[in-house]
């Protein structure tokens, strides 16, 4: 189980931020987190499996947007959180 008050403190930016784009990235890892070690266990959880794939699409686009808005943010958070980072697009 993911401790949520502890995730939101460690990457609030100030002490009202519970729903920054950093705060969601982390908390979004945690379940993930979470949930691929259910999965490692319940290997026919399909339904697990869809909900995984979903988390990982809105952590993707959450990482996108901070890398499009600040990147050195980005790489920050990535590095903390061990998040593997694609390509750079430049556009």
């Amino acid at each position: 189980m993911i401790d949520k008050k502890q995730t939101v403190q460690e990457h609030a930016k100030h002490d009202k931020d519970t729903g920054g784009t950093h705060v969601q990235i982390a908390l979004l890892t945690a379940r993930i987190n979470n949930l691929a070690a259910h999965l490692n266990e319940n290997k026919k959880d399909k339904h697990g499996q869809r909900g995984l794939q979903l988390m990982n699409g809105q952590r993707r686009r959450l990482l996108k947007y901070l890398e499009r808005t600040n990147y050195d943010e980005y790489i920050a958070l990535t590095d903390q959180l061990k998040i593997r980072r694609g390509q750079r697009i430049v556009r």
